[in-house]
């Protein structure tokens, strides 16, 4: 199993790191993509997949939430951050209109520009979309036949949006997402859907622990031990058999992340 999104330099892990990832070994998952989400994130993600070269790769760029400090030199430093051997994708980038920790503007401007370095460096984007889609697909639609690829990462859109994210032959990342009976249930009725050599798997750890674990960690952190979990309800939901579709869900993120 391949968790294709980890925030691993997150300060919920600082404590037992070492034992997080044990877990993550016995529990069956064979590689995880740390998520960088600012400069910082992004150095810190370096430097934990060089521990690990053979389980940990990881992303470069700067979350909507931060688009507020986008600058010459944050494009600079990506640039340098991105010749990296484990950097192997471009982002969390993206649009939150849900939050709007920084203005529509700032968001529109450095996502456009994170897509513009993803296909200059010919890179795969990992996308981040929350109540945003409309803006969304207009900024990044024409730039789709120049990328190398793109994941939208924790998908929890309706039922039209994905239909428009099939259309240009995007990867779909689901998460515990669909084990939350509240939020969750629209979701489940679009895993069907998904085509097979297009779903990724991923926890989004520390955040969106399967609400239906049980028993729940006292924490209520979310980690990638807990993948297994998230893809036994994906494969119920699908009709699939988990081993079969463990196999198939990893052979997609290596092959997006071109690690195969």
């Amino acid at each position: 199993m391949f968790d294709i999104g980890v925030n691993l330099t997150s300060p919920k892990f600082l404590q037992d790191y070492d034992e997080v990832v044990q877990r993550a070994r016995a529990a069956g998952v064979t590689g995880i993509i740390i998520i960088g989400t600012t400069m910082s994130s992004s150095r810190q993600g370096i430097i934990l997949a060089k521990k690990n070269v053979e389980f940990f790769w990881c992303t470069v760029g700067l979350h909507p939430h931060h688009a507020n400090t986008w600058s010459k030199k944050i494009d600079s430093e990506i640039r340098k951050l991105a010749v990296n051997p484990h950097i192997v994708a471009i982002g969390e980038c993206g649009l939150d209109f849900y939050r709007n920790f920084s203005t529509k503007k700032e968001q529109m401007y450095a996502f456009q520009a994170q897509i513009e370095l993803a296909i200059e460096l010919n890179m795969p984007v990992f996308l981040h979309c929350r109540d945003a889609h409309k803006d969304f697909m207009s900024i990044l639609k024409p730039w789709i036949p120049d990328l190398k690829a793109a994941l939208v990462h924790c998908f929890t859109g309706t039922r039209s949006e994905l239909e428009v994210y099939f259309e240009h032959d995007m990867y779909i990342g689901i998460t515990g997402w669909i084990c939350d009976q509240a939020r969750g249930s629209d979701l489940c009725k679009l895993i069907p859907l998904i085509p097979s050599n297009r779903l990724v798997i991923e926890t989004d750890a520390p955040w969106l622990i399967p609400k239906d674990l049980y028993p729940l960690p006292p924490s209520r952190r979310n980690e990638p031990s807990f993948l297994p979990h998230i893809m036994k309800k994906v494969a119920m939901l699908r009709g699939d058999d988990f081993l079969n579709l463990s196999n198939q869900t990893t052979c997609n993120a290596r092959k997006l992340f071109n690690l195969t």
